[in-house]
């Protein structure tokens, strides 16, 4: 395809019309220069194709069928980039059968608190394991011919008030935590489209911000592909092309157009900023054209690849007088509603349709496994209360069973896009449900079903808990092999589990104020925090129990003849059980004396070992700079402080068993490292429980200006939300309207239903700068401008605005 040829050819109004969406899922065609249109869909652990005259950006409408793989947060637990490569090439499958261009995954947020209700979507705590799976997607989509779609630049870790809030972080935590994994992925993978996320970055929208879209992302990165908007992100057009931003999705109904005409007109954008974003969604189409080809999967392969990966991505937490695996010869009650209407993935625009649904029931009675069971509800999926009767038929099944394995979790509505969880508890019936069948049955396991960490306040009365996380539509069928030794667990978790919510260190500062978030923590996220301050956790990163057992033996560290900042690191891993088995070697390095506040480990090498029972293998990390450098805020760069650095190896972050020293020289030994132990002390003093991060020291590191209003004399402004506009007549008028309107929209039974409150929710804090695109254009622009007048006074000109639009 001839893009210079389009671009000599293309109008301006042409131009300006392939900056903007067509629906809610395609790019505009030219037909007159035989530009087409391409197709873009959800994902990102599987395919949701609609058709955009049904299409949604909130898993409500009908999508067509495509494999539903084991969420983000589920396969990351399985450590294994093979695995990921593997899943991303079956979705790009699909999605060339389906005739889709681009897949919106994968998603690497960072889970900076436990608490995001969209921490199902995303892999981590830790950047390193992020940026190894990512990577490891993004080529397995595209090495058929399908692009990936990296998502949400930058520091989108809260669903509440996600389309407004600045989160403000500082420098160093920015690179190192929440661009790290963005940053492998780009340079590793290429992947065809970034999106910029909904949220301010320190002041400015992601979508408009030129540092993050063209500084970082294509010069220091060397990001080739298209940006294209997160689904009614974009706050300014104009500033958006300026910044970097190709493509706005969906269509903005003539909108931005309209904008972009005026701006083109006054000189406020120039004719290169507007080619250059044209140039760039020309070359995606070209390049989507050239990999469009007939394919017809294999879903029963995809079905057997996702039951594989939910095997290999399950935890198992605890395993007491070897509970597990179960025999065939014991009588084994199973109990929960989950056991035959399985909780498999998250709600929101991730929700796949699946093509088959296994059920731990459905496949016992068609012989999956040889196990003389009984069977027992527990709790009732719409109400998430005990309820009485079927605890006392629980109870009474459990009591005559050798074995009690109950299936439990969060239920959808505990966790969604939309909105963030308030607790980490599980539904009380599903609490009340384990302790009481433990009190009447001293063997009982808990098969857990949850996208985030959970409380466990009965774990010290039950022998076995195996998470399995969301396990997608083969979930079930990995819970049986699991259960019953077909498959030995290998998994192991990607993020930490606090005691108590009020341990994880963001809690205080994580969805608190509509307009700015502050990142206090600064780097100390997840285990970084734990192991600092040296706070106990319930499981801690990387841990996961076996059927086996593994020894790791003959730790050896070598600098020669690899140059400085380089580290060669040699051990063994032994299987000393009776099974074969897999294990995740993981490999940790510290720095003890730097004047900069650091984490006492950080994850910087992971290999998955497969061993026969009495096997031993010899491992081999050799470390670059990246695994000794921190980001330099003085000079802009990273940076190797010469010195000892301690290397840690073992099975978890709190399990080492193998420990050494290495001097590692630096390229640049002149550099200063800053020092804010004057400045900014707490830092430097986590493990003491008096210490608290105020302002002052958050200043210090931050280096910023804090936030700014959005700058208008009026009361009411494009930002403002229908939640705000409640105070006025019109505005309680027209949420009344809305949520009619979405109750029949969603087919809600209940209050409590997950569609709804997510759908209700995304509408009170949506700005009204984004219901024009996100209602498909049903809501036209003027009678949102005529809104905006009427709420602020000026009623002639929104009557002028709404008879005569």
């Amino acid at each position: 395809m001839d893009i210079n040829r389009w671009m000599d050819e293309l109008t301006r109004e042409e131009k300006i019309s392939l900056l903007s969406g067509a629906g809610q899922w395609h790019t505009k065609a030219v037909p007159r220069l035989g530009i087409p249109a391409i197709m873009v869909s959800d994902g990102p652990h599987g395919l949701r194709k609609q058709d955009d005259t049904e299409g949604d950006r909130l898993g409500i409408g009908e999508s067509k069928e495509a494999t539903c793989f084991p969420s983000a947060a589920t396969s990351a637990n399985s450590w294994d980039p093979d695995l990921l490569f593997a899943m991303g090439k079956a979705i790009g499958e699909e999605a060339l059968q389906e005739g889709v261009s681009v897949v919106l995954g994968p998603g690497i947020n960072i889970k900076r608190s436990p608490l995001c209700g969209r921490n199902f979507e995303y892999f981590s705590e830790d950047p390193w394991l992020t940026g190894e799976l990512a990577t490891a997607w993004v080529r397995g989509i595209q090495s058929v011919g399908v692009g990936a779609c990296l998502k949400h630049f930058s520091a989108n870790n809260q669903e509440r008030w996600r389309m407004l809030n600045d989160s403000l972080v500082d420098e160093r935590a920015l690179q190192e935590i929440y661009l790290w994994a963005f940053a492998k992925a780009v340079r590793e993978a290429q992947p065809w489209t970034v999106m910029p996320a909904y949220n301010k970055l320190n002041g400015t929208y992601c979508c408009e911000h030129p540092e993050l879209l063209d500084s970082i992302l294509r010069s220091e990165w060397g990001f080739t592909g298209a940006t294209i908007s997160d689904w009614g992100a974009v706050n300014d057009p104009t500033l958006s092309i300026k910044a970097g931003l190709d493509l706005e999705m969906p269509a903005s109904w003539g909108v931005s157009a309209e904008q972009i005409r005026q701006n083109l007109a006054s000189g406020h954008l120039t004719e290169q900023e507007l080619n250059t974003s044209v140039r760039r969604v020309l070359e995606l189409v070209a390049r989507s054209q050239e990999n469009l080809q007939e394919f017809t999967c294999d879903l029963d392969s995809n079905h057997a690849l996702a039951e594989k990966i939910a095997a290999e991505s399950a935890v198992l937490l605890k395993n007491s007088d070897d509970i597990l695996p179960l025999g065939p010869e014991q009588k084994v009650c199973f109990i929960g509603a989950f056991a035959e209407n399985p909780r498999y993935q998250g709600t929101g625009s991730s929700l796949i349709n699946p093509t088959k649904l296994d059920t731990v029931l459905g496949l016992l009675q068609i012989g999956r496994v040889e196990v003389n069971y009984t069977y027992a509800k527990g709790y009732d999926l719409e109400d998430d209360d005990p309820n009485d009767a079927l605890l006392s038929e629980a109870c009474l099944a459990a009591a005559k069973a050798d074995v009690a394995v109950i299936f439990a979790g969060l239920t959808p509505r505990f966790e969604s896009e939309g909105y963030d969880r308030t607790h980490l508890e599980l539904p009380p019936g599903h609490n009340e449900l384990i302790q009481r069948v433990s009190e009447v049955n001293p063997n009982v396991v808990v098969v857990l079903s949850a996208g985030a960490p959970v409380a466990m306040p009965w774990l010290p009365f039950v022998k076995g808990v195996l998470h399995t996380y969301l396990g997608g539509q083969g979930g079930a069928g990995a819970s049986l092999d699991l259960l019953y030794g077909k498959v030995n667990p290998s998994g192991k978790l990607a993020e930490s589990y606090p005691l108590r919510l009020e341990d994880c260190l963001a809690m205080e500062h994580f969805a608190k104020r509509r307009d700015y978030t502050e990142y206090r923590e600064s780097v100390y996220v997840g285990y970084r925090y734990y192991d600092a301050a040296e706070k106990d956790v319930l499981f801690p990163f990387g841990y996961g129990l076996s059927y086996t057992q593994f020894a790791y033996e003959d730790l050896e560290l070598a600098v020669q003849d690899l140059g400085p900042e380089r580290l060669r690191v040699r051990f063994s891993v032994r299987n000393t059980g009776q099974r074969a088995g897999s294990e995740i070697v993981q490999l940790y390095v510290g720095k003890e004396d730097s004047a900069l506040f650091r984490a006492p480990r950080e994850l910087k090498g992971f290999q998955k070992i497969e061993l026969a029972a009495g096997e031993a293998k010899q491992v081999e990390f050799i470390l670059e700079s990246q695994a000794f450098a921190y980001y330099n805020v003085e000079i802009s760069n990273w940076h190797v402080e010469p010195g000892e650095y301690q290397i840690f190896v073992g099975a978890s972050s709190r399990d080492l068993p193998l420990q050494g020293t290495a001097y590692i020289e630096s390229t640049s030994p002149e550099v200063a490292v800053p020092d804010y132990r004057v400045s900014a002390p707490a830092y430097y003093h986590l493990n003491d429980p008096k210490t608290r991060i105020s302002k002052v020291d958050f200043k210090a590191i931050y280096q910023g200006d804090y936030h700014q209003g959005h700058g208008g004399k009026e009361r009411f402004h494009a930002n403002s939300t229908l939640q705000d506009l409640q105070v006025t007549w019109l505005g309680r008028l027209i949420l009344t309207f809305a949520k009619r309107y979405l109750w029949k929209m969603t087919g809600a039974q209940a209050e409590n239903d997950p569609l709804w409150i997510m759908s209700w929710t995304s509408t009170l804090e949506m700005p009204l700068r984004s219901i024009v695109p996100m209602s498909g254009g049903a809501i036209p622009a003027k009678f949102v401008q005529g809104l905006l007048a009427w709420v602020n006074g000026r009623r002639r000109e929104a009557l002028k605005l709404w008879i005569f639009s």
